[in-house]
């Protein structure tokens, strides 16, 4: 049965989310190609230019099967927040339903899912770039707890909520705390009360056994080695990437820059990748559960086509 868009509401809009490895963007090029309808990546390291590998962007022949937005947007040496994110991805989303098209929107970032989908306070503060070195700084010289002890000093509700490594993101709620004063984490939670921006948009999460999901992390990040993630980090610090940029920070880029700086060797590098991205999974998870919206369907023992299908069955019954 034919999923029907009327484009004055948000009933085309689709999210596709999980943890990564899930099969995600297979799944979207299946749909969309069956639907008619256009992808909107909610990927916070897919937006950058040059940087393909680590963030098993679609391949060429993937963005040939259906049209992506929001690949490929920013330059790596610059800064580009979660509102850069959000201003693009409400113009492609309206400008997809405009034209009578569902928009799909796929992504294992929670926080750029939401950003997508619900919206985010426009009035939380920009990045800061001077504060942001300093704080990356004293992570390279002090660990990453010594800078996840000051969030926990300001905010124990999102120190709770993100892990030490995730270095970024606990630098971006101190940098949050630094320009407003208040807690992230109350900020957020006030956030979340506003009206959703599409608020008949309709949810699907891809989840499998544990088992299953980490050896696939295995596979994907053996197929990522494979395929010259490591002459990709070397290129971007080549170019004169900073290794302290967020778009240094994502999984794959941190941990085999640490190799090529020096700090261990290219196996521990490797293992390491694969046990940040099993933590990534899990974290995924837990954020995606808190919300009641989302259908989530079991891919374990089935193709891609089967989850597509489910999905489209779902619309269609509504």
């Amino acid at each position: 049965m034919a999923y029907k868009l009327n484009h004055k509401t948000s009933d085309g809009i689709i999210a596709i989310v999980g943890p990564t490895a899930s099969g995600k963007t297979a799944v979207a090029i299946d749909l969309a190609s069956d639907i008619g309808g256009e992808i909107v990546s909610a990927d916070s390291m897919a937006v950058y230019r040059g940087m393909d590998i680590g963030t098993a962007k679609p391949t060429p022949e993937e963005q040939l099967s259906a049209k992506f937005h929001l690949i490929d947007v920013a330059d790596p040496a610059r800064p580009f927040s979660v509102g850069d994110f959000q201003r693009l991805a409400h113009s492609a989303i309206d400008d997809i339903i405009h034209r009578n098209l569902p928009a799909i929107v796929v992504g294992g970032s929670g926080l750029y899912i939401r950003a997508a989908i619900d919206g985010l306070d426009s009035s939380i503060p920009a990045g800061d770039i001077e504060l942001r070195r300093k704080l990356f700084d004293e992570a390279r010289l002090y660990g990453k707890e010594f800078v996840h002890n000051k969030l926990r000093e300001i905010d124990p509700i999102s120190a709770e909520r993100i892990h030490p490594n995730n270095l970024k993101r606990v630098i971006r709620a101190l940098e949050i705390y630094q320009a407003t004063g208040n807690p992230p984490s109350v900020i957020f939670a006030n956030d979340s009360k506003r009206v959703r921006r599409y608020p008949q948009a309709r949810l699907f999460g891809l989840s499998l056994e544990r088992d299953e999901l980490y050896a696939r992390i295995e596979e994907r990040v053996d197929a990522m080695i494979e395929a010259g993630l490591v002459k990709e980090v070397e290129r971007l610090l080549d170019n004169g990437i900073d290794p302290n940029l967020p778009s240094m920070q994502g999984l794959g880029y941190k941990e085999i820059a640490g190799f090529l700086n020096g700090d261990y060797g290219r196996d521990e590098g490797i293992d390491l990748l694969k046990k940040n991205t099993r933590r990534f999974a899990k974290r995924q998870f837990t954020w995606f559960r808190a919300d009641s919206r989302i259908l989530w369907i079991n891919v374990s023992k089935r193709t891609v086509k089967e989850v597509s299908n489910l999905i489209k069955e779902s619309l269609s019954n509504e």
